[in-house]
């Protein structure tokens, strides 16, 4: 099963995923920016219902503590879109790692993310279908974030939910693999993220070869990498025959990125990229399995040790 901000589905009724997306998020507190924040409101509404009018029926929202996680926001985004949208438990990377968690180790993490899956967030009754997005900065893993991982490879193996991960412009993605390795965590219940942007193919080969899932998950940010280049590596990973470990995800987190502000929208995946995979020779069956058939399984809940 899957756990939504609106209750359980089956996996068979997640239909088209956006495997890694943002409603409810605020890094403007570290980036000075009040562009990095998204929120409540009709703007977010009118974005919905275009990805719905698209073909698009769910998403996973894969803000956290400390990233402005607002759950209630979710539920009601949900539920005015019908849209199908899967929250997070987790913690993010430096330095948006709350200060009142400094000092923490890896237990102590996990410990906190399991009680939300047990629990429900902030005592809301909505509870996390994945944990996530962890991460690690650009070249390296700090020693906080190292916690945070091993804490979430913990909480992943007790509660059976998948762990999706932010490797920072695709760097230390083989890293992030033999940690969940080392710590027993079966590698289909981990989303090594943002490997659209991995210059490193020996690294990316080295990821799928691990049986993790990868997500191309920055679709349309043409300013970190093009599209078209996006679509030669797919095309390399299906020619591998690892197209089964596939996500896909546009990864929205500004209000520039909003359709009606000029931005691609949540929308862009399934109006432009898809049409684009289409033309480089891409089957209605292979578009399938990156859209339905990998999201279903990636993020069905497995059975945890507390089970």
């Amino acid at each position: 099963m899957i756990q939504t901000v609106t209750g359980m589905i089956h996996p068979s009724e997640l239909g088209i995923c956006a495997a890694h997306e943002h409603l409810s998020i605020d890094r403007s507190h570290r980036q000075q920016d009040p562009d990095a924040v998204l929120g409540a409101g009709d703007p977010l509404r009118e974005e919905l219902a275009a990805y719905r009018q698209a073909g698009g029926a769910s998403l996973v929202e894969v803000s956290n503590v400390g990233m402005g996680r607002n759950v209630r926001v979710l539920e009601k985004l949900s539920r005015a879109s019908g849209i199908r949208i899967i929250a997070a438990t987790g913690f993010y990377k430096e330095p948006y790692l709350p200060e009142w968690t400094r000092g923490w180790d890896r237990e102590r993490f996990a410990c906190h993310m399991v009680e939300e899956v047990e629990r429900g967030i902030d005592g809301r009754g909505i509870w996390p279908g994945v944990i996530g997005e962890v991460g690690s900065s650009c070249d390296q893993i700090t020693d906080r974030e190292q916690a945070v991982l091993e804490g979430a490879a913990l909480a992943g193996r007790q509660t059976g939910l998948p762990v999706t991960t932010h490797t920072t412009l695709g760097t230390m993605a083989v890293e992030q693999v033999r940690l969940f390795e080392g710590m027993g965590l079966p590698p289909d219940q981990l989303i090594i993220g943002h490997q659209d942007l991995n210059r490193n193919r020996n690294h990316l080969m080295e990821v799928v070869r691990s049986g993790a899932y990868v997500g191309f998950d920055t679709v349309g940010k043409e300013r970190y990498c093009s599209d078209h280049r996006r679509i030669e590596e797919l095309c390399f990973l299906f020619d591998k025959g690892y197209g089964f470990q596939i996500l896909l995800s546009a990864d929205l987190t500004r209000k520039s990125h909003l359709r009606q502000n000029g931005g691609p929208g949540y929308d862009y995946l399934l109006r432009v990229f898809v049409p684009a995979l289409r033309a480089a020779g891409f089957s209605e069956q292979e578009l399938e399995l990156m859209l339905k058939e990998n999201p279903a399984r990636a993020f069905a809940r497995r059975k945890g040790e507390s089970a």
